[in-house]
């Protein structure tokens, strides 16, 4: 593992990160996280399982400066919240993700904040820079917006053929920078 990337245990438990993936200098993977197939994780996130478990579905990405969290239990929520990012998952930029599920295909736009018990469900997006507060649910196919994020409108089938050009694209870039990295360490420029 490169040494400006820390993998590291939380109690015993090791990330389990799929080899395809792409984990960018400057991240930061801590304890209960599971990490699926080309899955790109980008410059400088967070990604800490230590108070539970965070699981990253296959193709989704995580941009830059992201952090994803967990909650643990505590009296009146004794099973806590873990973090559940499903399969081709779109990430932006300076998100904050924190003890919630977003499902297949969800959109959480830059500068995001998703917290405790929400649910963005299949195609469903918070735009950028929107708050979605605790317990809160976003339908399949949804915008919301705002802080605190409300419903602004539904999403249409270009909206959903984009996002899901950007998830194939992601998984491209995420290759090319692996491959960029592992070429500058075989030349020793790192």
């Amino acid at each position: 593992m490169r040494s400006d990337i820390t993998i590291a245990p939380f109690k015993g438990i090791w990330p389990r990160i799929h080899d395809s993936a792409f984990i960018a200098p400057g991240c930061r993977i801590i304890g209960d996280v599971e990490i699926g197939p080309d899955v790109s994780v980008w410059y400088n996130c967070v990604i800490r399982g230590d108070a539970h478990s965070i699981r990253i579905g296959a193709r989704s990405n995580i941009q830059d400066g992201s952090v994803i969290h967990c909650d643990s239990p505590k009296p009146g929520r004794p099973e806590g919240f873990p973090t559940i990012i499903g399969e081709d998952v779109l990430i932006g930029h300076m998100a904050m993700v924190h003890g919630c599920t977003l499902m297949d295909r969800a959109f959480v736009g830059l500068g995001a904040i998703v917290m405790d018990g929400c649910v963005i469900e299949e195609d469903g997006m918070l735009a950028a820079g929107a708050l979605l507060s605790p317990g809160k649910r976003i339908p399949s196919r949804q915008m919301w917006i705002g802080q605190p994020a409300r419903y602004a409108r539904e999403m249409d089938d270009a909206q959903l053929a984009d996002m899901a050009r950007n998830v194939a694209a992601y998984v491209r870039n995420g290759r090319d920078h692996k491959a960029a990295l592992d070429d500058m360490l075989l030349h020793g420029a790192a």
